[in-house]
């Protein structure tokens, strides 16, 4: 596919007419970004920016794309490319956002943009594997249920159905055979997924990993965590960019052990859209098997002290 442009490490994008000039800065965010010339925003036709992942659709084809890879992840595709993009195994990957509208941040009305629209979802083709990929794009956790909306839009309109996920997807741009239906084919979909969380290391930038749920501090088992993981955690805590890991005891012995099997991978922007064990369900004895992270800066650890707090709002405790 010659359309488009992966770049092997991290994120970003710049799209110009010609080679990148000397003086172009790039955006340095930690997940994502694009920096496009000023003479070339006059032909951007989309450009994307969510947690997710990024593009840049030109509205010409553009010989001359150059990637820049410091980091991350992306693609880069032009309007002309994308006509093929949505017939194969996965819709183009600018398309595939989504949002809930009708209810809270990780809880209503499910809409995707596609083919160039915000569209509602059918219910009849979604299954918990789709569920579990819209709840981790929205950075919403886990999924707590999903059903028919309550709500309808005009038969008139355009609906989409057929989504097809293994569970394992980073969003739902890269499941198969999505179709465009007349909204009156079927019931529109509202999902509920698991809302509030947070992490924190328990000194700072060091210390043992634990994440806020249902109301409660609980720990992150180390089963199968790796350096992505570690790195992930470091830069969602502003603590440096990459970490070390170790396994330690739980610092309160009754703490439930929240997440186990935590393993990030590349297109993942934040903790929450990472693959993990469900909720609660876990093989982790809590006088050994805690991970403990340390982050680190120029090979300097970034320790701080602080009181600890069971409120959701205190990151640090030591």
């Amino acid at each position: 596919d010659t359309g488009r442009v992966e770049p092997p490490e991290d994120y970003d994008d710049a799209v110009t007419a010609g080679p990148i000039p000397d003086n172009l800065e790039e955006d340095e965010a930690e997940n994502y970004d694009e920096a496009i010339t000023a003479d070339q925003k006059s032909v951007l036709l989309t450009e994307d920016v969510s947690e997710n992942y990024d593009d840049a659709v030109t509205a010409e084809t553009n010989t001359n794309i150059t990637t820049d890879n410091p980091e991350d992840y992306d693609d880069v595709i032009t309007e002309e490319q994308d006509g093929g993009e949505t017939e194969g195994s996965s819709m183009a990957f600018h398309e595939g956002r989504v949002r809930l509208s009708g209810g809270s941040e990780c809880q209503g009305e499910v809409e995707i943009y596609f083919r160039q629209d915000w569209r509602r979802v059918l219910l009849d083709s979604w299954s918990l594997s789709e569920a579990s990929v819209l709840c981790r794009q929205l950075g919403c956790g886990s999924v707590l249920n999903y059903r028919s909306s309550p709500s309808t839009t005009e038969h008139k309109h355009m609906c989409v159905t057929g989504f097809s996920c293994s569970g394992s997807e980073a969003h739902l741009g890269n499941c198969s055979s999505a179709q465009p239906v007349n909204c009156s084919s079927g019931e529109q979909l509202y999902i509920n997924c698991s809302e509030f969380k947070e992490l924190r290391l328990t000194e700072g930038c060091e210390g043992n990993l634990e994440v806020f749920y249902n109301g409660t501090w609980g720990n992150v088992c180390h089963n199968q965590m790796d350096d992505e993981t570690v790195n992930m955690v470091c830069r969602e805590l502003n603590c440096g960019r990459r970490g070390s890991l170790s396994a330690t005891e739980a610092r309160v012995k009754s703490a439930p052990n929240w997440l186990d099997y935590l393993k990030c991978r590349k297109p993942d922007s934040n903790l929450w859209q990472c693959p993990s064990s469900p909720w609660g369900q876990n093989r982790c004895d809590n006088s050994d098997e805690v991970a403990h992270i340390t982050c680190t800066d120029d090979k300097k650890s970034l320790h701080t002290q602080e009181k600890c707090s069971s409120v959701p709002s205190q990151k640090h405790c030591s």
